[in-house]
């Protein structure tokens, strides 16, 4: 069977109503990608968590945001590390801090999680220092142990820069893939899903685990980056290795430099055409990060109105959102199910 006809059939990861994604657990409110965080957003109704993954020295597979460690857990203080402290080219950035490649599983299992945000999320750091690092695998497991008969709870995991890991000699798909068997997580609708903005990566994974492995989600950034990949022939490739997009919410709500909102895309609609459900990041409530007209003040850190950005994303047809605010997107989920047009369709 052709690659492209395989995944036309592939089991979609939308039933009938959009999903809720976790970003990092529920990171408004807790310290990013810590149990509590992750435990958090289930309780507020997400059906998924996401952690983003990095590889250890010795090949673990670790839930951190990024690779440079000090943004996200108390290595700076720590001085049995002080000699760690590195400046390295990552992609196109040259970063000065901690990295995860050069730590042991065991020397992270040390640190402490610390909120990334401070200045917008003070709240949070009354849990700085109260949670470990988490592996996939124990992501996994926050996810299985959570699952009932009637609510699965599953993992959407970003793997950050598989291509650059593989140049420095840590091949993140090969390492993804084994785990993956190892937690028989390889269905297309097991525990885990999979997203990534290196394409190559998704490729060499697709191929590694079969046109029947795990679903998987094509990572888009905002404006002026890869803007290939979402043209009508962009879609139709992205098709033949993933059963979705997942681009930034600018894709969708436009603005133009002063944030000002200038209209909406088409872009859920070709992507449906293409056979490609659509799942936006990140949706957070604090102002900074919405569109003007949905900022509640000049406060950066004061909440806006992200329901009803939340509400814009839905109306638009997309099959789920990513967001910092799970309790938010459940809140406009619950909206549109029991909207009278929603009833008389069904």
């Amino acid at each position: 069977m052709h690659a492209t006809e395989s995944l036309a059939t592939h089991a979609r990861v939308r039933s009938s109503d959009p999903f809720v994604v976790g970003h990092r657990g529920a990171c408004a409110y807790r310290p990013e990608h810590t149990i509590a965080s992750y435990e958090l957003a289930i309780d507020m109704g997400a059906e998924f968590i996401e952690p983003d993954i990095v590889v250890t020295s010795d090949g673990a597979l670790v839930a951190r945001h990024e690779n440079e460690l000090s943004r996200t857990t108390d290595v700076a203080t720590r001085p049995e590390f002080a000699d760690r402290r590195t400046t390295r080219r990552v992609g196109r950035k040259r970063r000065t801090g901690w990295f995860a490649e050069d730590f042991t599983l065991a020397e992270l299992r040390t640190l402490r999680a610390v909120e990334r945000h401070p200045d917008l999320r003070p709240l949070n750091t009354a849990y700085d220092g109260h949670f470990g690092v988490l592996t996939l695998e124990d992501v996994v497991e926050i996810a299985r142990r959570r699952s009932t008969p009637q609510r699965q709870v599953r993992v959407l995991a970003e793997l950050k820069k598989p291509s650059w890991s593989a140049e420095r000699g840590q091949p993140m798909t090969e390492l993804v893939a084994a785990e993956l068997r190892r937690l028989d997580a390889t269905a297309p609708d097991g525990p885990v899903v999979l997203q990534s903005f290196d394409t190559a990566g998704l490729r060499r994974l697709r191929a590694d685990l079969g046109d029947d492995g795990p679903t998987m989600f094509q990572l888009v950034d905002k404006p002026g980056c890869d803007d290939h990949l979402l043209t009508n022939a962009g879609l139709r490739a992205v098709s033949t290795y993933a059963q979705g997009i997942a681009p930034s919410v600018d894709r969708i709500l436009l603005r133009d430099a002063d944030d000002r909102m200038t209209g909406v895309s088409d872009l859920v609609a070709r992507a449906h055409g293409a056979g490609l459900s659509v799942v936006p990041w990140t949706l957070a409530a604090e102002n900074t990060f919405l569109p003007l007209h949905l900022r509640s003040s000049d406060d950066p850190a004061a909440p806006g109105d992200a329901l009803g950005a939340a509400r814009l994303l839905l109306a638009l047809g997309v099959d789920g959102i990513i967001t910092d605010n799970p309790d938010v997107v459940v809140a406009a989920v619950a909206e549109l199910q029991a909207s009278p047009a929603r009833s008389v369709a069904a």
